[in-house]
């Protein structure tokens, strides 16, 4: 790749639960002639709210329990309390994703239920309009440990290769690569959000260079980027790591204490919490 184009497109308007998405981007791109190897990058908002995934923003709190599988960190702070919590496709953010930008005023956005089969149906519907191999992702904002601010990512993809594993070949000294792999997804998301930004009311960007990376539609979506627990070493935030080996500490303590390790199921939950709690 020697050279890479992205623009943001106009002509979207404001997206309502029921639209029909793959139309009203493919007249968007349309006067752009999209060619083999494009791939078109939608954000998450129009698609959720195309799939009607809109709520009342008084139901902020509980709709981010209610998307919530697993709470990863939680921190108070002069406004409240922020929730860093995994979803059910296994991504982890601020507030499972709920949203109230780009919104209109009371209500709040739900991330799309299945993002990888939102983005298949869009790259079917238009591959078939147009004629040609493209991909699409559709993206979100996520923030990043140890990095302020925040870039967006690929939570959904179809027909691109979402990643490029490296390990096997050699860097420009012929050192073996053994462990990289780009996030060819991510930086797509990242790339196109630069050119459309958060306010331009463009939600729908081309990017064309990277043909490369198109490929069938049956290729694994933005899922496959989610680390699994095995290979996750920061599962937990520095207050819950502390919080559950306490609690497995004190649970041991009692075993040992009594010769009797049973009574880490028994005893060991609500005692833990509540001597961690006078602590």
């Amino acid at each position: 790749m020697s050279r890479l184009e992205a623009f943001a497109v106009d002509g979207i308007g404001e997206v309502a639960a029921g639209d029909d998405l793959a139309r009203l981007v493919g007249d968007a791109i349309a006067p752009h002639a999209p060619a083999d190897g494009d791939v078109v990058v939608v954000t998450s908002k129009i698609v959720s709210k195309a799939e009607g995934r809109m709520r009342l923003a008084a139901d902020r709190e509980q709709a981010i329990t209610d998307e919530t599988v697993r709470v990863v960190a939680r921190r108070a702070h002069a406004h409240g309390v922020t929730r860093i919590v995994q979803d059910r496709n296994g991504f982890v953010m601020a507030a499972a994703g709920v949203d109230a930008s780009n919104t209109p005023d009371g209500t709040i956005l739900l991330l799309p239920l299945d993002p990888d089969a939102s983005a298949l149906a869009l790259a079917t519907a238009l591959r078939d309009r147009f004629g040609v191999a493209l991909g699409v992702v559709v993206t979100d904002t996520f923030g990043r440990p140890w990095r302020a601010g925040q870039t967006d990512v690929a939570i959904g993809a179809a027909g691109i290769r979402v990643i490029e594993p490296l390990a096997g070949s050699v860097d420009t000294h012929g050192r073996p690569l053994v462990v990289s792999a780009a996030a060819i997804a991510d930086e797509i998301a990242s790339t196109a959000e630069l050119v459309a930004g958060k306010t331009s009311g463009r939600p729908v960007t081309i990017v064309r260079g990277l043909g490369r990376h198109v490929a069938s539609l049956d290729e694994p979506g933005a899922r496959r980027l989610v680390r699994d627990a095995d290979s996750d070493m920061f599962r937990l935030g520095s207050a819950e790591a502390h919080a559950e080996g306490y609690a497995e500490g004190y649970a041991a303590g009692l075993a040992a204490a009594s010769g009797d390790p049973a009574l880490c199921a028994d005893r060991e939950p609500a005692e833990a919490e509540r001597v961690h709690g006078d602590a």
